[in-house]
């Protein structure tokens, strides 16, 4: 059974995008995260809204860290310690909201 995740591309003012995400991130869902994260980065700078995340795993990490050194995180203080604790945190520019 996949876990529910809702994917939304917005834009910035000065045209970065912005790959908003809101439910849970894991192995079930994992794929169509990880094509969104790599549609939207489409090789220059992302920022990633995890603000609505109540959970992410390993492999939603994963799809993070292929793109960590142009990666923007907003995330929930939920989601600090896995982003820590990663070593993503280290990595990307994250801002708990």
């Amino acid at each position: 059974m996949t876990t529910p995740l809702t994917l939304t591309d917005q834009r910035r003012p000065d045209g970065t995008p912005v790959l908003v995400a809101e439910g849970e991130i894991d192995m079930s869902n994992v794929g169509e995260f990880r094509a969104a994260v790599d549609r939207a980065a489409g090789g220059g700078r992302l920022v990633v809204d995890l603000t609505a995340v109540d959970y992410l795993d390993s492999a939603g990490l994963a799809a993070l860290f292929a793109h960590a050194d142009r990666l923007e995180l907003i995330a929930p203080p939920l989601l600090d310690p896995v982003l820590t604790v990663s070593g993503l945190a280290d990595l990307a520019t994250v801002h708990i909201t």
